[in-house]
């Protein structure tokens, strides 16, 4: 008969044992289940042995040090063996300050990336881009500014011409593989000319000489759901399952608000007002706006609260289903509505297409435009125009009648 695995029962010898209890509260407070947290506690005890086999203390822990002993633990174990596997110990230790933070990465060096850096800085700190935004402006500029601005990692920018600007976009562009990242890039491109004009490397605002990318306003067509598309993605959502439950609440907010996964994920239990019955909102660019919780919306995020969401430190309404119990991310957000619709028989369906039928359907129910922007958050009704297509209700008041009578075709 096979003893129950008992994780407080792990022996410790050598620099982590001081903090094993902690370690396993901490453990324990994510969700980990009894056999996960046992595997912990044993892995934790493995290293702190290592370390006294090599005469180190914790403040000798360093990525380096890391590396030799999961190459000493592949020899001897098949599991457990990875930097992944070591990261709730190691995120519980550093934050007690008992063992190195991760290095930071080296400085920029060279001409370009110096700048590219700047640049960084510029777009997160004076634009409030978040960081992956900033991350792929600065991929889509690096090109220009490898070739243009600091050719053979010399800074040149001072010498920036409209013309090798524009030299450049025309000869970048049209190879592109696609009309959307052409568009990107040259958004990008704009966004780096103001940086270099309002930090004076440039005598002339140049953003003009980036020639408009061939493109149709308004030319596409949102996408929303229907009515039994909706029911059928809804209906897949198991209400007497934990996590049928969380996705349930997920899909309702995004649907009926018409948030995005970001927005969603970012969405913090004291955003929620149940008094006043309002949802603070934490959008793009820092924006904040205070929303009203519809019923639906509320019940789904009662009945996940209660019944649903695990017992876990994280403040995030929304949790991980399985321990580690922390913060969804955007991409599990999308990924919730993508399974669920999977499962439903709909194809490949992702969060913003919620966001489109919340927008189309509160049109077809009445609304102006100005009151879709503002369920949208837009900032003006101009990026809203484009649900205008789907109105089916006006569309059809100025659709003229098929004729029947055979004279009236002659």
């Amino acid at each position: 008969m096979h003893s129950v695995s008992n994780p407080s029962r792990v022996r410790f010898v050598g620099p982590v044992a001081p903090f094993a209890p902690g370690l396993l509260e901490e453990l324990v407070s994510l969700g980990y289940a009894t056999t996960s947290a046992t595997m912990q506690m044993q892995l934790a005890a493995s290293l702190s042995r290592w370390l006294v086999g090599e005469g180190l203390g914790l403040d000798g822990l360093t990525p380096l040090v890391l590396d030799r002993f999961l190459v000493e633990r592949r020899r001897r174990h098949t599991h457990h063996h990875s930097r992944r596997a070591l990261a709730p110990m190691l995120g519980y230790l550093r934050r007690l300050g008992v063992v190195p933070a991760p290095a930071e990465p080296p400085s920029a060096s060279g001409a370009a990336e110096v700048l590219l850096e700047r640049f960084a800085g510029y777009l997160a700190g004076r634009r409030g881009l978040t960081a992956a935004v900033v991350q792929a402006y600065v991929h889509w500029v690096r090109p220009f500014t490898q070739e243009v601005l600091c050719p053979g990692d010399v800074d040149r920018v001072g010498e920036l011409t409209a013309t090798a600007v524009a030299g450049f976009v025309t000869s970048q562009l049209p190879g592109m593989s696609s009309r959307k990242k052409a568009q990107i890039t040259a958004c990008a491109l704009r966004s780096l000319l103001r940086f270099l004009h309002a930090e004076e490397m440039t005598a002339a605002l140049l953003v003009d000489a980036v020639p408009p990318v061939a493109f149709w306003r308004l030319s596409g067509l949102p996408q929303p759901l229907t009515s039994a598309q909706v029911g059928a993605l809804m209906g897949v959502c198991d209400r007497s399952d934990p996590v049928g439950r969380r996705d349930l609440a997920v899909i309702t907010m995004m649907r009926r608000m018409g948030l995005r996964c970001a927005e969603v994920a970012a969405l913090r239990l004291e955003d929620v007002d149940w008094v006043a019955g309002t949802v603070t909102v934490h959008g793009k660019s820092g924006r904040i706006d205070r929303m009203p919780l519809p019923v639906d919306v509320g019940e789904a995020l009662v009945g996940y609260l209660r019944d649903g969401r695990p017992v876990t430190a994280a403040r995030t309404v929304f949790v991980r289903a399985v321990a580690p119990f922390t913060s969804l991310r955007p991409a599990g957000v999308s990924c919730i509505v993508a399974r669920a619709a999977s499962r439903a028989g709909l194809g490949t369906v992702h969060g913003h297409r919620l966001r489109h039928t919340a927008a189309t359907e509160t049109l077809n129910a009445g609304a102006g435009l100005e009151e879709v922007a503002q369920l949208l958050r837009h900032d003006g009704v101009a990026t809203t125009v484009v649900y205008a297509k789907t109105d089916r209700n006006r569309l059809a008041q100025l659709a003229r009648p098929w004729p029947t009578d055979t004279a009236s075709i002659r």
